[in-house]
């Protein structure tokens, strides 16, 4: 196993390992501590089937089970189909990108840990990948957060709605989608997250808010929050905190939540294929193990 930094500010390649194979406890930890180090791991020229993901994945925490169960893999409802490809007139996946900068699951009390994506088919263009993942540091934008913020916003808390993703995804990105029932609306309820969270690898703090969900800072006059929010957003997206992920084929892809913001480009059309199979690992295992 060798683990090969990138010489960006996010991200290694993890070599020398057959992640169909289950990891030893001393592989699952390095592996772990690399995503606190690094915030996005890949793993090339891996060879995987749907159960075999899974059971990758599942050794660092209980897996999410998406409510999209139509784009779940068959007989494997942790795995979730990520698609643009169209069969027989039905889409055979959930399209994932054009969502812009979020991190998954902050609209939840019981938070995501790490995403987990195997590329099966990789749009290109002239020989150039498609598609590619963005990912935005929140250690370093923490750490450069002007202290003025730092003071005033320590120990607050957050409000995230899933809501607010949804309404961007039907306002903004074209989305035929219907606007959320009454009863979806009680299954997500807002929730309420420090706005500095302590990284549970890493035990530094990061900036934990984000375009995607966060709507409003606990307590604080709407006007106030609206523009702290608006200058929170704007820092965190800076190009310096940045780095692109571009896809190769086998490639598994994995990144941390805590430390991390990310967006799916959309730059591909509907007739450039793409196909990604995703686990979402809760955050359970990686806190309880770090009290």
């Amino acid at each position: 196993m060798e683990i090969i930094p990138t010489d960006k500010v996010l991200g290694a390649r993890i070599e020398g390992l057959d992640l169909s194979h289950p990891l030893t406890e001393m592989e699952n930890t390095a592996v772990v501590e690399a995503l606190g180090k690094y915030g996005v791991v890949s793993f090339p020229k891996q060879s995987l089937k749907a159960n075999e993901l899974k059971a990758f994945s599942s050794s660092f925490g209980t897996l999410e089970i998406n409510v999209a169960g139509s784009y779940q893999e068959p007989g494997q409802p942790e795995v979730m189909i990520l698609s643009n490809i169209v069969e027989d007139g039905k889409p055979i996946g959930l399209a994932d990108a054009g969502q812009d900068w979020h991190t998954d699951m902050s609209y939840s009390k019981d938070v995501a840990f790490a995403n987990v994506l195997y590329g099966i088919k990789i749009p290109r263009r002239d020989g150039i990948a498609l598609g590619c993942t963005e990912f935005a540091n929140m250690h370093i934008a923490y750490e450069e957060l002007p202290d003025s913020y730092k003071s005033r916003l320590e120990g607050m808390t957050a409000t995230h709605d899933f809501n607010k993703f949804w309404e961007t995804m039907r306002r903004e990105k074209g989305s035929s989608r219907p606007p959320l029932t009454e009863e979806q609306r009680r299954k997500k309820p807002p929730v309420s997250h420090p706005v500095f969270l302590t990284h549970p690898i890493t035990r530094k703090k990061v900036l934990y808010a984000n375009p995607g969900y966060t709507i409003k800072i606990d307590g604080m006059d709407l006007a106030e929050s609206d523009e702290i929010l608006e200058f929170l957003f704007k820092h965190q997206l800076q190009k310096k905190y940045r780095y692109k992920h571009e896809w190769n084929e086998n490639d598994v892809l994995m990144w941390d939540n805590f430390g991390t913001l990310h967006n799916a480009v959309a730059d591909y059309g509907p007739d450039e294929h793409r196909l990604i199979k995703r686990c979402q690992v809760m955050a359970d295992k990686v806190f309880s193990s770090s009290l």
